[in-house]
């Protein structure tokens, strides 16, 4: 028997809401304010252009990390009732559908869109290989996720493992995030997500 095709969420709604979530969230800035207090690293800060560009970065690392952490939610079947995964092909339809509607959300050019999708690329390699290994973490331990090992070395490559601890908290944030979005998405009405067409 053939199975039930479940609605994908509205993906143009959901890029909106993380894109959005992301800015008012702060927890870029907020990653990298405690990280310069606690552990006397101010020199972060000194050189305001400088500042500016090391929290773009971070900030674009932040929103794969977020996209990755929302496309496997929504993958996974995100429902509090009946979780159902998506088929492989409506999996990939809604990675697609999300990009797209990222790259209009943020006014990206075709170059800008396919550096992020390469990047993106990258972290959904690294962590099938890491697919495995994923358990509860202690506060003090730092993750095996490109979010962390990338953050750490242009935060503080000098002090990577304190750099490494630190964006793992941040990740846990942006993840739990991601997961927060969605489940938001899937509470609201169904005629308001279920859009084919996002």
């Amino acid at each position: 028997m053939a199975r039930a095709s479940i609605p994908l969420p509205n993906a143009a709604a959901l890029a909106a809401k993380l894109t959005q979530s992301l800015a008012q969230e702060r927890i870029v800035q907020r990653f990298v304010d405690s990280y310069v207090v606690e552990h006397s690293r101010h020199a972060l800060q000194v050189h305001a252009p400088l500042y500016r560009d090391l929290l773009a970065l971070l900030q674009r690392e932040a929103l794969l990390a977020a996209t990755i952490s929302l496309i496997e939610k929504v993958s996974a079947g995100a429902s509090a009732k009946k979780p159902s995964p998506l088929t492989r092909k409506d999996a990939s339809l809604f990675r697609q559908r999300f990009v797209s509607a990222l790259t209009r959300e943020k006014k990206w050019n075709a170059g800008d869109s396919l550096d992020f999708q390469s990047d993106l690329q990258i972290y959904e390699d690294v962590l099938s290989r890491n697919s495995g290994s994923r358990r509860a973490r202690k506060p003090f331990e730092s993750a095996h996720h490109p979010f962390v090992d990338r953050c750490a070395f242009v935060l503080d490559s000098s002090f990577m493992e304190k750099a490494r601890v630190a964006a793992t908290r941040a990740l846990v944030e942006i993840e739990g995030l991601a997961a927060h979005i969605v489940d938001q998405c899937q509470a609201s009405p169904p005629s308001a997500n279920a859009s084919k067409k996002s």
